[in-house]
């Protein structure tokens, strides 16, 4: 879909660059592609995907609130849902703090 998007506005030369980072770095970035906006400026994006409806909550990591935050012009939320039947998408730009209600879903427990 980015490379559709930036091919679509004549950017062909972004479209080339897109990566799924998460693939070729790992998942310590916080984000899972990178890619472009019109201009050529960088966009951070992770992708939450549920076959549920367009409310449906999601996780996110701490690594991925972080990230959001320290790069909040940059970073988007993709958020697929109704994937299984007629997948659609929407967008949560800047901070996930900012966009999302955040809630403790679990907790990291060392023995004493």
């Amino acid at each position: 879909m980015e490379r559709a998007r930036l091919i679509h506005v004549g950017r062909e030369n972004l479209a080339n660059r897109i990566e799924h980072t998460s693939k070729v770095r790992g998942d310590y970035e916080g984000y899972d592609i990178l890619s472009f906006d019109d201009a050529g400026a960088e966009r951070l994006i992770e992708v939450k995907t549920t076959k549920y409806g367009a409310e449906t909550p999601f996780f996110v990591s701490r690594n991925e609130v972080t990230a959001s935050e320290r790069r909040a012009s940059l970073y988007h939320v993709y958020r697929l849902y109704g994937f299984r039947d007629a997948p659609k998408l929407y967008t949560l730009p800047g901070a996930i703090s900012q966009s999302c209600q955040l809630s403790a879903a679990s907790f990291l427990a060392m023995p004493r």
